[in-house]
């Protein structure tokens, strides 16, 4: 990278003038091109854990917008008309002008920001728009899914298979499966001897409609009742859950996820529970056992970019000059729920920081529970603090965690140093 970086243009100059020549020094690997045979070949090798995490990865990226941008909407339709606007009134968004509101009574001003009714109608407006982004969570992560199996042809398959996971009431699970299930139709078909006059009809004809039908009738028939069942299971648990020692239990499981991978599979995983959860009962009054494992998912999300942070203050000596850095740049990240912001440390570090985080996060997860702190909002930090319940216990959980992570990193990183500067001193002895 330093060549690359420090004198692109001769290193840029230099593999033109060799391209042609069959004599020039290669990369080892890739003498052969690396066109769409070698990404073919690549495809090939890869092993079966690696596509399955990589096509979950793939529908979960691709669903994190939807998520965020109606969470946060609805979070601040919350802040403007207040929690009763998920009432019969809601409705007034559509069909009215700013001037003219006539249904301006069906809405509850005692909540609504400054109790004005211009807040409750724009409150009213943000709740449609983010009602309407809610609810394509799941045919997002389905079509996703299917386009990471079967590329393009894939898509639309894929969010049928969600639409009718949400239908059948059976959840992410619904749409997983049904993603899987029409990536894998769509590849299949894909794969047909055709006529040379038939090929461009293929992916845009022929491959969505019977990969939609065959998939469709695979969820209808056969899967819908068994993933409703087992939905309806996993809901019961977690409500069992959210009850005194097995609810901290809880929290403590998800804040270990959300530390481990910082954005990788495990923390993905807790991260769609818990705004799955969250969809389903947005528009819910009341504390219901979801919107507790939003805010404890997203505590300990928080909790260790803000450790690390706080680490290379307290103690700088501790750290390399890029590692300092990059603890300034994660105050932000971590204040903003972007767990990312620790993998700089962790890569350079794991065997000292990783640990310490998951103490941490464990640490606030089980908190958060503990204290009933809930949460309306599937993103944002600390800068969604009007669509947290119990904001003291949010605070507390969240500095608890960060001590713990702080202090555990602090502590390892200073016997660990101590024992190498020990054994380097035996040494030049």
């Amino acid at each position: 990278m330093k060549r690359a970086i420090d004198d692109s243009d001769a290193m840029i100059a230099e593999a033109v003038r060799l391209v042609d020549d069959p004599n020039a020094p290669r990369v080892e690997g890739l003498s052969g091109g690396a066109g769409p045979n070698a990404r073919a070949s690549s495809a090939a090798d890869e092993s079966w854990g690696l596509k399955i995490r990589r096509v979950l990865m793939t529908g979960v990226s691709y669903m994190i917008p939807f998520v965020a941008a109606g969470g946060l909407l609805i979070a601040l339709s919350f802040l403007l008309g207040g929690y009763e606007i998920v009432g019969p009134g809601n409705d007034i968004a559509t069909g009215n002008t700013l001037f003219n509101l006539p249904d301006i009574d069906k809405l509850n001003l005692d909540h609504a920001l400054f109790g004005s009714p211009f807040f409750a109608y724009i409150g009213a407006v943000f709740f449609t728009i983010g009602g309407a982004a809610f609810s394509f969570l799941v045919p997002a992560l389905a079509g996703y899914i299917a386009f990471a199996i079967a590329d393009r042809p894939g898509i639309a398959p894929g969010f049928v298979m969600g639409a009718i996971a949400g239908t059948l009431q059976s959840g992410f699970l619904g749409g997983i499966i049904g993603g899987v299930i029409a990536g894998l139709m769509a590849h299949w078909i894909s794969t047909w001897k055709v006529p040379t006059w038939a090929r461009g009809l293929m992916p845009v004809v022929v491959i969505p409609l019977l990969a939609t039908l065959i998939s469709g009738a695979i969820m209808i028939i056969v899967l819908g009742k068994p993933l409703g069942a087992l939905m309806d299971g996993l809901t019961t648990t977690l409500n069992n859950l959210n009850s005194g020692g097995q609810a901290i239990l809880l929290g403590v499981v998800l804040g270990l996820m959300m530390a481990f991978d910082m954005g990788g599979p495990l923390n993905k995983t807790a991260y769609l529970f818990a705004t799955t959860g969250l969809a389903a009962v947005a528009t819910a009054t009341g504390s219901p056992p979801q919107l507790k494992v939003m805010a404890a998912v997203m505590l300990a999300g928080m909790v260790p970019p803000l450790a690390l942070a706080l680490a290379t203050v307290l103690r700088p000596q501790l750290f390399t000059p890029g590692e300092r850095e990059n603890g300034k740049a994660a105050w932000l990240l971590g204040a903003s729920f972007i767990t990312e912001g620790a993998i700089p440390f962790a890569a350079a570090d794991p065997l000292r920081v990783i640990p310490s985080i998951m103490l941490g996060s464990a640490v606030t997860g089980g908190l958060s529970m503990a204290l009933d702190v809930t949460l309306r909002a599937p993103h944002g930090g600390i800068f969604v603090f009007f669509a947290v319940g119990n904001l003291l216990g949010f605070v507390i959980s969240l500095a608890a965690g960060i001590a713990v992570a702080c202090a555990s990193v602090v502590i390892l990183k200073t016997l660990t140093e101590s024992k190498e500067e020990i054994e380097e001193l035996s040494y030049s002895v």
